[in-house]
């Protein structure tokens, strides 16, 4: 190795000539110039004061490579690299997990693979990378398809290039990480929801490298970062009023030829029965208690939950599996009103059911998508609503129907172990996610603890 004690640095610079916000880092080993891009500042800055630091040291620097001896030694070949045991992770959890879960986990790694990088030459564009990545390296090899020659470059660089998994247990590697599961991909905060599921992620993946013996232990354990908070309790300006509910619902036949009279009794079901859309959509007729008069019944077994085609096990974008937060035969039944026992008679009535029972479906037999019925559902809000009403979060999405479902039943005073059987939550996720949608309970709250005052 030919080395160097003559280390010069300057600051960090915003790069003019990259597509997406970039900042270089510039510093000059035995006269050589070197530099490195990141997508953030901090992230510049974090591997800047690394260089400094090991200079301050007396360290000697790699001519080649520009890094200090400590820096060199830890990306020396000292097991997997981070794309490497990606790699074996995505296709030790496939098996097992929903197309859902595997979207996560493969976004989740493109926030990661392209950012946990050596400083090599001839760097393809982020989205490049991501593009590689999401549509051949992270998926199992029975799923991928040929690369094309175009793309086959890109792979072998970022093969060539990401660092060693035992590179995260240095504090600035995993700080770049962590930093990275904080933005999108064009370099901005992402919402607080999707860094925890992010973090989530990555923690996983190293602890199940703790588990291999790859890692001796977890280093995000050692690092003080906060994720932004999350908003883990319904918002109760989403939970419309029955009138208003019922306003929604008879505005949805009118929309479209077939589309808004297709879906209405699925809505309905959704504001009823508390079911969730993918529930919705695997509903079957031998699934459903429908007498002439009085109450009727759902019995759910399965969900068909939408994803890209990518993901899924059939190759479609809907695969069938077992309901959320459930055992894999486990089943939910919920008694339904009478309102939702007429809707469905006469839906069953006018539209018949697919071969396998679904009572959901397009005019050709297909799943609706989220698409099609949630740009359904903004039709009907405009039609339903006042324009301030439109403007604001009520009744935003399909899923807030659930909702106002499950805090009505609350707010009926239905026992909450009973609301949590009929959602399929269980009674702590009920009352936690739940808790401001709670209204009226105040008076007779009072006057019990009054009753008792005065005992």
């Amino acid at each position: 190795m030919n080395i160097s004690y003559d280390v010069k640095f300057w600051d960090i610079r915003r790069n003019a000539s990259s597509k997406t916000p970039s900042y270089e880092v510039r510093w000059k080993v035995g006269g050589k110039q070197k530099s490195k891009s990141f997508r953030t500042k901090a992230l510049g800055e974090n591997f800047l004061s690394a260089l400094r630091q090991a200079a301050k040291r007396g360290e000697a620097f790699d001519i080649a490579t520009g890094l200090p001896e400590s820096m060199v030694e830890a990306e020396k070949d000292v097991g997997p690299s981070f794309l490497d045991f990606a790699r074996s992770f995505m296709a030790s959890r496939w098996l097992h997990s929903a197309a859902r879960t595997r979207e996560t986990d493969t976004y989740a790694l493109l926030s990661l693979i392209p950012i946990l990088v050596k400083d090599l030459p001839g760097k393809p564009a982020d989205d490049e990378l991501r593009a590689v990545l999401r549509n051949h390296a992270l998926l199992p090899e029975g799923r991928r398809g040929d690369l094309a020659a175009d793309r086959v470059p890109l792979l072998r660089w970022i093969e060539a290039a990401s660092l060693p998994l035992a590179t995260l247990q240095e504090p600035r590697v995993v700080r770049m990480a962590l930093d990275g599961v904080a933005l999108t991909f064009d370099g901005m905060a992402a919402s607080a929801n999707s860094v925890r599921r992010k973090r989530s992620v990555l923690h996983h993946l190293i602890e199940t490298a703790v588990e291999l013996g790859e890692l001796p232990s977890n280093p995000l354990n050692a690092i003080k970062w906060k994720p932004p908070k999350t908003m883990g309790a319904v918002d109760p300006r989403t939970v419309v009023n029955p009138v208003q509910a019922r306003e929604l619902l008879a505005a949805v036949p009118s929309i479209g030829r077939t589309r808004g009279p297709r879906m209405a009794a699925m809505f309905a079901c959704m504001y009823y029965a508390a079911l969730r859309p993918e529930e919705a959509l695997a509903l079957r007729c031998q699934n459903c208690e429908l007498p002439e008069h009085g109450w009727g019944r759902l019995t759910l077994e399965k969900a068909r939950p939408q994803a890209n085609k990518r993901w899924t096990d059939s190759g479609e974008t809907h695969d069938e599996r077992g309901l959320k937060h459930r055992a894999k035969d486990d089943t939910r039944h919920i008694p339904i009103p009478p309102a939702l026992v007429v809707v469905l008679r006469e839906h069953i009535t006018q539209y018949g059911t697919a071969e396998d029972g679904r009572l959901f479906r397009t005019s050709r037999g297909r799943p609706f998508s989220s698409s099609a019925y949630s740009a359904v559902w903004q039709e009907a809000r405009r039609l339903a609503l006042t324009p301030q009403q439109v403007a604001s979060p009520l009744a935003a999405r399909p899923y807030d129907l659930r909702h106002a479902a499950v805090s009505l039943w609350l707010n009926a005073g239905v026992p909450a172990p009973e609301v949590a059987k009929r959602a399929g939550h269980s009674v702590d996720v009920l009352l936690r996610v739940y808790a401001k949608c709670v209204e009226g309970q105040q008076d007779r709250v009072n006057g019990k603890i009054a009753d008792a005052l005065d005992d």
